[in-house]
């Protein structure tokens, strides 16, 4: 019997030879020389005790046995390859890249991180972060965004919806809750200026007739419209789950209980056609297994 590693050349010089029917294009594609590959084709016929090739003057033909061999072989050495390769990722370093909110990365997937390069010391993470939602890019490995449709495509998966609620400091509730919803027509109104009408339309589902506003403040990303509420400069709308540490540590507290159920939803989205690879896969996982909190 030969030893382990030369029969597993002699295999990989075979099946090569099986599908090409040429030892010279097998030494080419293997980058060998023509007779290292005869010999090795040679070894294993020896070792098997079975002819695999018809040799003639100018060309190679399977035989009976050779064909047998190669259907049984060939996706043995197929899996094998594959079985390599994982776990050459696995202990490779890899980069995989992502864009997403500023919101989400600061009040959610970085303090998730904690522990990452423990769990996952071979990936080499490299995270951009965008204001609006035009700005999104396909130029990373994966996107997270927020989209009030559902995409159809078998490489996006849905996260959690948002809801907004009307929220500010806690001197500025002390001074203004006992006035009811009065107290909107007398302070002034944050909002998102992606969501111009939000108060409106909050108003409209918490059953204000004739809701006026003193003064609507619109802010170009949600870490400003949380922190000018935080800082006393009116109530905001303030989107949950993702502010929840907000109200954790009273930075901020809820003015009404009623929210403005949207539809927008954060979303996953892996960009490509190709299936990702281990250390991409790895990353979708992680994030559904943290933030998917529908399931």
């Amino acid at each position: 019997m030969l030893p382990l590693h030369t029969s597993l050349r002699g295999l990989r010089c075979f099946c090569v030879a099986a599908e090409c029917l040429s030892f010279k294009e097998t030494a080419h594609q293997l980058f060998l020389t023509p007779s290292a590959v005869s010999h090795q084709i040679k070894q294993l016929e020896e070792s098997i005790q079975l002819a695999l090739f018809k040799r003639q003057t100018r060309s190679i033909t399977l035989t009976d046995d050779g064909r047998r061999f190669y259907q049984q072989i060939a996706p043995l050495m197929v899996q094998l390859s594959e079985t390599v390769n994982q776990f050459s990722q696995q202990t490779s370093m890899q980069e995989v890249s992502i864009s997403m909110p500023e919101f989400f990365a600061s009040e959610l997937f970085v303090p998730q991180l904690v522990g990452w390069s423990t769990e996952y010391p071979h990936i080499n993470l490299k995270l951009e972060t965008v204001k609006t939602r035009s700005a999104q890019t396909a130029q990373t490995d994966l996107s997270i965004v927020l989209s009030g449709t559902r995409s159809s495509s078998e490489n996006a998966f849905e996260l959690f919806p948002l809801n907004y609620i009307p929220a500010c400091n806690p001197i500025l509730f002390a001074n203004i809750h006992a006035k009811g919803f009065d107290a909107l027509s007398e302070t002034p109104l944050i909002v998102h200026q992606a969501r111009p009408h939000s108060w409106e339309q909050w108003a409209e589902t918490a059953g204000i007739d004739d809701f006026k506003a003193k003064q609507i403040i619109q802010l170009d990303s949600m870490f400003s419209v949380a922190r000018a509420a935080e800082q006393g400069l009116g109530v905001a709308l303030i989107p949950l789950p993702i502010s929840q540490k907000w109200f954790d540590n009273k930075s901020l507290v809820a003015l009404f209980p009623q929210t403005l159920n949207s539809r927008d939803k954060y979303h996953l989205i892996h960009h490509g056609n190709a299936k990702p690879n281990l250390a991409v896969q790895q990353l979708i996982d992680w994030i559904i297994a943290r933030f998917n909190y529908e399931n």
